[in-house]
């Protein structure tokens, strides 16, 4: 797996902080989704790396995993433009994407502007961001930028394939993992998304 934390070294995954959700009946919270692999994907609808290969990947990992096994999560997460990429532009970028996997907006601690409060827990550096939270809820990978489907699919089925200590509720690792390099914020937008 990418950047990721073996099972015994891995934290806890923080709890979403979210102002409301798109494409589900009701709010979805971590705990909800403990024996599942997550796959959290957070995007902005005006960054280009979220628009071309981001977005397009969460549907795919959303349209090929079996939904009793792997949750696929999107996270609305606004750091710039607070204006244009409302709620209201969301649901529209939604409906025109025919987005269908439930979609968090990241919550501010008052007006939007900066870093919202979900961003801010998880340390990101920007969009798009992919995170990897295991069946016990702990993170295993936390990448910036474009991970390659391959590694994302290979990623996923390792975490499907531990098995979990009941007594510690921690999975014990599979052995296959190998490290890519980190992606470096520019503080811009390019291809491969926008750095905070």
């Amino acid at each position: 797996m990418a950047e990721t934390s073996n099972a015994a070294t891995a934290s806890m995954a923080p709890e979403l902080q979210t102002s409301g959700w798109l494409n589900t009946p009701k709010p979805i919270t971590l705990a909800s989704l403990r024996g599942k692999v997550v796959v959290l994907h957070t995007f902005q609808i005006f960054c280009p790396g979220c628009v071309q290969v981001g977005i397009p990947q969460a549907q795919r990992i959303y349209q090929e995993f079996d939904p009793a096994r792997v949750a696929v999560i999107g996270l609305h997460t606004v750091f710039e433009h607070h204006a244009v990429m409302g709620p209201d532009a969301l649901e529209v970028f939604i409906h025109e994407y025919r987005l269908r996997f439930p979609i968090g907006i990241d919550k501010y601690d008052g007006a939007p502007k900066g870093v919202p409060l979900t961003m801010h827990a998880y340390k990101m550096q920007g969009t798009p961001t992919l995170i990897l939270i295991d069946r016990t809820g702990h993170i295993r990978l936390h990448k910036f930028g474009h991970v390659s489907d391959l590694t994302v699919g290979f990623s996923i089925g390792a975490l499907l394939s531990e098995e979990i200590d009941e007594s510690s509720g921690a999975a014990e690792a599979n052995p296959a993992s190998e490290a890519v390099p980190a992606s470096s914020g520019s503080g811009a937008c390019d291809a491969d998304g926008c750095s905070v």
